[in-house]
């Protein structure tokens, strides 16, 4: 029964730093503040998926060909980059991933 205070309190926190944007419209940062701001979607979103592109295991660094998460993360990249378009993106980092994964043989049959 430890586990369900936790979660109360995580839910609390979580729901008071959100609540306090509704509660205080009038509310302004400084323009520095809202420039940092702008970077925050791209740092978490790498801190979710830079991991599970590097370490897929969980267990070791994976630099190598064999590694489908990887290289359908830089061909991800590389299509977003080109195109600028997300269903464009989602689509052919998808298609990248499950042929690479494919032509390596890591395929569930």
């Amino acid at each position: 029964m430890e586990v369900w205070p936790l979660i109360l309190g995580m839910a609390l926190i979580t729901f008071a730093i959100r609540y306090s944007l509704f509660a205080f419209p009038n509310l302004r940062f400084p323009p520095s503040v809202r420039q940092g701001l702008q970077y925050v979607p791209t740092a978490v979103l790498s801190a979710i998926v830079l991991p599970g592109m590097l370490i897929p295991d969980g267990q070791q660094w994976a630099f190598t060909l064999h590694n489908a998460y990887l290289l359908a993360g830089l061909a991800t990249i590389a299509i977003a980059a080109l195109t600028r378009h997300l269903l464009a993106t989602i689509a052919g980092g998808l298609l990248v991933f499950f042929v690479v994964r494919g032509v390596l043989g890591q395929l569930p049959l």
